[in-house]
């Protein structure tokens, strides 16, 4: 009879399997689920998994009942066990040195299946946990600084891909929106846009991404002068000119936006400032040199002092 070696040959050997990496487990079972498809009779082998192998047939010969010879299976019988085998060395090929001393005392794939399930994965407390924590990435997901829309793509699909290995259910409009609404402040204008000419219920993330790279270049020129006038008071250079003419640039933008010029301010700038005598109760104005205010419009006026007694011989100077 062919030995367990022997058949293992059967799977081939132009690749390897996906390799088992800690903390991974659903990643990599997903991974093997796949290159098994992609094997001839691929169906056979992850239904050798997920089912069981073949029950192995029984001939009578002389009276006697005896399960049949490998060379005596109908061809049906042959292809699934081989697949059976198949199953068992696509397996332990993924599995690291001390995985594969934990489970190779089994001989069915199924059982080898569900004995790495249960180290990696622990039980469904765990899996529970796993899959809260997904939900808070998800949820407190936001762009990193720096980071190009290629890689804010990439990270944010891979998140995605851990929560599908885990079947948890989200909208496509809760995922179009989520990816969308994170991004920075450069990229509003190409969200709003993606938003009036995308269905968000029926795009995906990759339409999304394909659609915002075309604009990435102008988007990045946009965030990067938003994240510069984000510190209107950061140095500029060494010059401490040209760090004084940044700060009065950006002072006048401001007291130009918040105080616009108005008719009374326009009018009081061709009013001279004055120089008041009082001498006697009389009151003098002189056109002085200075800065230029509203106050007085008139050359003299009476001057008349109050009940607490002031000197109405004594001269007094306001400059107004």
């Amino acid at each position: 009879m062919t030995t367990l070696a022997d058949k293992s040959l059967l799977s081939g050997g132009d690749n390897k399997p996906p390799m088992l990496e800690k903390h991974l487990y659903d990643s990599w079972k997903s991974r093997t689920e796949l290159y098994m498809m992609n094997r001839p009779h691929g169906r056979m082998i992850l239904a050798s998994v997920e089912k069981g192998p073949l029950v192995w047939p029984t001939i009578t010969v002389d009276g006697v009942t005896r399960p049949k010879e490998y060379t005596e299976l109908t061809p049906a019988e042959t292809i699934q066990a081989d697949c059976d085998i198949k199953a068992i060395n696509i397996i332990l090929q993924g599995l690291p040195t001390e995985i594969y001393a934990l489970v190779s005392q089994h001989r069915v794939a199924k059982d080898i299946w569900e004995k790495i399930k249960l180290l990696m994965q622990g039980t469904s407390l765990t899996k529970q946990e796993r899959e809260c924590k997904l939900y808070d990435e998800f949820d407190k997901f936001t762009y990193k600084k720096g980071e190009s829309l290629h890689e804010y793509y990439l990270r944010f699909t891979l998140l995605l891909n851990d929560m599908n290995i885990y079947k948890m259910p989200l909208e496509q409009f809760q995922v179009n929106t989520k990816f969308l609404n994170t991004l920075p402040a450069g990229w509003s204008k190409f969200v709003t846009d993606v938003k009036l000419v995308k269905d968000l219920h029926t795009t995906n993330v990759d339409q999304i991404h394909a659609h915002l790279e075309q604009h990435k270049r102008h988007a990045n020129e946009v965030h990067l002068m938003h994240e510069r006038n984000s510190d209107p008071l950061a140095l500029k250079g060494d010059d401490p000119i040209d760090v004084i003419d940044h700060m009065m640039s950006f002072l006048t933008v401001v007291v130009t936006s918040r105080y616009p010029t108005t008719n009374n301010q326009l009018r009081n700038l061709s009013n001279p400032r004055k120089h008041a005598t009082i001498n006697n109760g009389r009151v003098t104005l002189q056109p002085i040199q200075g800065r230029q205010t509203s106050l007085a419009t008139s050359t003299s006026r009476t001057y008349t002092p109050g009940a607490s007694g002031s000197n109405p011989g004594k001269q007094r100077t306001v400059i107004c």
